[in-house]
């Protein structure tokens, strides 16, 4: 997650794309580059695996669970994006080495409203 969020600051769309599960991959660009956009942050609210190793749960280990808040600035505009994204953990190419794949997202309702 947090590499992700690395790539999004310094504009690599290539770790993007190769981070994102082909089977939801968008085909437009991820990063538009005439968009000013100033990263403030990111904040890790919490990870699935986390919680089943706290609760002695049994682990999925080929999945995982990562709700973050990120925030940015969108022509000087604060914004902050809240996300639960779902990651999978498989091999890029049959036989490989497997590695965590972001496949997509919900955004939690805020509280109150």
């Amino acid at each position: 997650m947090r590499s992700r969020y690395t790539a999004y600051v310094m504009q690599v769309e290539d770790y993007l794309r190769a981070t994102w599960h082909p089977s939801t991959r968008p085909d437009e660009p991820l990063i538009d580059k005439n968009e000013k956009i100033q990263w403030l942050g990111l904040e890790i609210k919490s990870a699935l695996r986390l919680r089943q190793r706290k609760a002695d749960l049994p682990e999925q280990l080929d999945q995982d669970t990562v709700e973050f808040v990120a925030r940015f600035k969108v022509n000087g505009r604060a914004q902050r994006l809240h996300e639960v994204s779902q990651f999978v953990r498989e091999p890029e190419t049959p036989g490989g080495v497997p590695r965590w794949f972001y496949v997509d997202g919900s955004f939690p309702e805020q509280k109150g409203k």
